[in-house]
């Protein structure tokens, strides 16, 4: 049986990385995508591939990657060989974009999205704890960060903005299979 692919959206500050993870330790058989970004390792952060333009544009060139996408002045690409673990059975979870969810969409029919959502303030008390944008940058950040998806997903919500054991179960529970 194939595995389920999930994309993990939402704002900057929302949380995504810490419920991934979070849900990483809880269920050591989900395949978590380390994604190839176009910005130095040494950025820190989440866990990446830190690559140049130039490896970037080998490696669409070649097919290396499943999606990709333009975001905040860098390039985001999805590895072909991660998505491709789901051919063993086992689910795979990558945190995406919302600019790469048509693509996805297209691609991949039976793609679920986990939409990670917080409060407006809660998203600027995390965005300024990070210390890599001044509050008005923040505030901008903030007001382009609509929720609104493409029409004809699956999308799960989960809110974040409590203790982190109440988000891990609610994304915990948006990683469980649809009851018919």
């Amino acid at each position: 049986m194939k595995g389920r692919l999930f994309a993990i959206v939402g704002p900057s500050g929302a949380g995504k990385d810490t419920l991934i993870d979070a849900a990483r330790a809880a269920r050591p058989d989900l395949v978590v995508v380390r994604r190839a970004i176009t910005r130095p390792q040494s950025a820190g952060g989440e866990d990446f591939d830190g690559v140049s333009d130039a490896d970037f544009d080998a490696r669409l060139q070649s097919g290396a990657f499943a999606l990709w996408w333009k975001a905040n002045g860098l390039r985001y690409g999805i590895p072909a060989s991660a998505i491709a673990l789901r051919d063993t059975g086992r689910d795979v979870l990558f945190n995406g974009s919302r600019a790469a969810l048509d693509q996805a969409a297209v691609r991949f029919p039976d793609l679920v999205v986990i939409r990670v959502t917080a409060p407006s303030q809660v998203l600027m008390e995390r965005l300024l704890a990070r210390g890599r944008e001044t509050r008005e940058e923040i505030t901008a950040r903030i007001a382009r960060s609509g929720l609104d998806l493409p029409a004809g997903l699956r999308v799960v919500d989960v809110i974040n903005d409590g203790p982190l054991p109440q988000a891990t179960a609610a994304f915990l529970a948006a990683l469980q299979p649809v009851s018919a």
